[in-house]
């Protein structure tokens, strides 16, 4: 497995026989290298979408266009989107498991919000959520853009993710410390990642306090484009 963080909260996740895209915001990416979009993106088998905000969904799809992919997300946007752009979805709402290949993604509950701009405000966009990828033995929570909440202590103990990939950038979503706070408190990750930092002032810059806040855990700081094998 070769997790690769291509800023802010999209990711690249080569897992089985499958190229997974997560949340892929490239081109309006103030911390993505455009240039190595072609490497971010080749070989993609799916893009699975946690909500609609820009920052997550602006570019998807027009790139489940050109990649002639399906798009995996919460039902609502998924049946829009695919009435409005033609492109190949697979809708699905909390709860719900589907196959991709060798890979088995569920939809879990976060505690955000969801929507798309328009010239007369945002519109509703389905609720948002996140994910739980299990393959090659192991279960990545892909915690979404939220908060603590009181479903991660049943989400820990009944999918026993081992891989934690955590919005943590404060203001948003989950500071730093929340995030240790989550992380310890209802999953046992041997490996956290972070995500939703580093994009703009506003957020987080660095990883120290999660990492100070959880011992024994291999926590990664990582730049645009760096990847952990697992």
């Amino acid at each position: 497995m070769k997790i690769t963080w291509l800023g802010h909260a999209s990711f690249r996740i080569a897992i089985g026989d499958q190229i997974l895209l997560i949340d892929p915001w490239l081109e309006g990416n103030p911390v993505f290298p455009n240039d190595q979009k072609g490497e971010a993106i080749e070989g993609a088998t799916a893009i699975l979408l946690t909500h609609g905000h820009g920052d997550h969904g602006s570019e998807v799809p027009a790139l489940a266009a050109d990649l002639g992919v399906p798009v995996v997300g919460i039902y609502d946007l998924m049946s829009w989107w695919e009435g409005k752009y033609g492109i190949q979805t697979v809708g699905m709402n909390k709860g719900g498991t589907v196959s991709l290949g060798d890979v088995k993604v569920t939809l879990v509950n976060a505690c955000h919000s969801s929507s798309v701009g328009s010239d007369n405000g945002p519109i509703y966009a389905g609720a948002e959520a996140g994910f739980m990828i299990a393959g090659e033995g192991h279960t990545i929570y892909l915690s979404g853009d939220t908060d603590i909440m009181a479903d991660m202590e049943w989400m820990g103990d009944y999918h026993k993710p081992d891989i934690g990939i955590l919005s943590a950038g404060g203001h948003f979503t989950m500071d730093m410390e929340r995030a240790a706070y989550a992380a310890k408190r209802y999953f046992n990750f041997k490996t956290v990642i972070p995500c939703h930092y580093k994009t703009f002032p506003l957020l987080a810059q660095n990883a120290d306090v999660l990492k100070a806040g959880l011992p024994g855990v291999e926590v990664h700081d990582l730049t645009p484009m760096d990847s952990v094998t697992i």
